[in-house]
């Protein structure tokens, strides 16, 4: 997969890029990322690339040109989503990335900055995406966290393909937890069931705490029957 980010800032990506699976997955070239910047592609001696805005009002806004130049300098290599990093978008969740892990080839990352982007760029844009409902000084942090949890879908960044089969969100479901040794840490045991080599209690011990974490944590993720009746 290819992933091109159009960013002010591609600084901010550095050291992210070359960190843990990221970074090992681009090593390997599972995938590329190539950092653009809009200010490459002005043609004023200022590299200027916001304005004020129509209409009056605070702040500047990023200007169509060096956008739409940034974009049309990547050649396509379809099926590719250019995708604008908003607070008004689809909100990120693991069916997003699979979506995106899966069906394209390319993706384009367009991070905002200031008081927006010149709507007219929504014509290059076929997907919205937010990290959340709030507002952030850019677009970088939540393309970064699109680039990370899509790249460690793709085949061969995980070495075991069961570990992406457990992730929480799966299923439906949030986690189990996890241990590790020792069998006991400041009094705090590992429950006798993990301890036990019996495969099939641990596996009904995790779904149980699969669906326990859920109703406490995020019981928004299960049907109404389950919220009510703890079934």
């Amino acid at each position: 997969m290819e992933i091109n980010v159009i960013t002010l800032f591609p600084d901010f990506f550095t050291s992210a890029l070359h960190a843990s699976l990221l970074g090992r997955a681009l090593k390997k070239q599972i995938a590329t990322v190539n950092l653009i910047n809009p200010r490459d592609f002005t043609t004023d001696k200022h590299r200027t690339v916001d304005d004020v805005p129509y209409g009056g009002g605070v702040g500047m806004v990023l200007k169509p040109e060096p956008i739409f130049a940034a974009v049309e300098s990547v050649p396509n290599m379809a099926p590719r989503e250019v995708i604008m990093l908003t607070p008004q978008g689809q909100r990120m969740d693991q069916n997003l990335f699979k979506d995106l892990s899966t069906n394209y080839r390319q993706l384009i990352l367009i991070c905002g900055h200031y008081e927006g982007i010149d709507e007219r760029v929504q014509h290059l844009v076929t997907r919205e995406v937010s990290l959340g409902d709030f507002v952030l000084t850019g677009g970088e942090i939540p393309a970064l966290t699109l680039m990370d949890g899509v790249i460690r879908l793709l085949p061969g960044t995980v070495g075991k393909k069961a570990s992406l089969e457990q992730d929480s969100f799966e299923d439906g479901l949030l986690d189990y937890p996890h241990y590790t040794r020792p069998p006991v840490f400041r009094g705090w045991e590992v429950p006798e069931v993990l301890r036990s080599g019996n495969h099939g209690a641990i596996a009904h011990w995790r779904h149980q705490q699969q669906l326990e974490a859920t109703r406490k944590k995020r019981p928004d993720l299960l049907p109404e029957g389950e919220i009510d009746h703890g079934q």
